[in-house]
């Protein structure tokens, strides 16, 4: 298990990236909320995080490891079933082609940034079900995992449910 430390060091990384990602917003009064970077030149114009490939073999790992599986299941893979019927999340296996990196980077760094409402996955008071792994995880473990979830692929003929629409809010184009 890493340490406190490279917990610390992996945890300011990735505030480092999604800082410019769109994520979230610069510090408050940090040069870049005055509009100001680097000498003058600021964030570019148009930039945006450019998320790392990642390897999906070791982010199924980080799924077995982290026990996402305990509340989300995932059609066609060969993974110990959901134990936690009462607060499942979202099935997964459609969920690859459907979002872009920082939508799962959000979705397991922040998970109550956006919950699709009435789906079951809100707590009593708003928040979302799923716990946090921001203290545990490192940066290349959600690197790869993003990878993984990305990969992932409904298995053929599977016909789809209404747990598959996602729980962390709509995609766009779906209805």
């Amino acid at each position: 298990m890493p340490s406190s430390s490279a917990r610390l060091v992996a945890g300011a990384a990735l505030l480092g990236l999604l800082s410019g990602s769109g994520l979230i917003g610069p510090m408050a009064g940090s040069a870049l909320a005055q509009g100001h970077g680097r000498g003058s030149h600021g964030t570019p114009s148009g930039w945006r995080l450019h998320w790392p490939a990642g390897d999906p073999a070791r982010g199924r790992e980080a799924f077995l490891k982290f026990d996402c599986g305990s509340c989300h299941e995932v059609r066609g893979q060969r993974l110990p079933a959901p134990s936690a019927r009462d607060t499942i999340g979202p099935e997964l296996s459609v969920m690859g082609p459907l979002h872009q990196p920082e939508y799962f980077v959000e979705a397991v760094v922040n998970p109550s940034a956006t919950i699709e409402p009435k789906k079951g996955y809100a707590a009593a008071d708003g928040s979302s079900k799923m716990p946090t792994v921001n203290d545990s995880m490192t940066v290349q473990e959600l690197i790869d995992l993003v990878a993984y979830l990305r990969s992932l692929k409904p298995p053929r003929g599977a016909r789809t449910g209404s747990r598959t629409s996602g729980g962390h809010g709509a995609h766009p184009g779906t209805p």
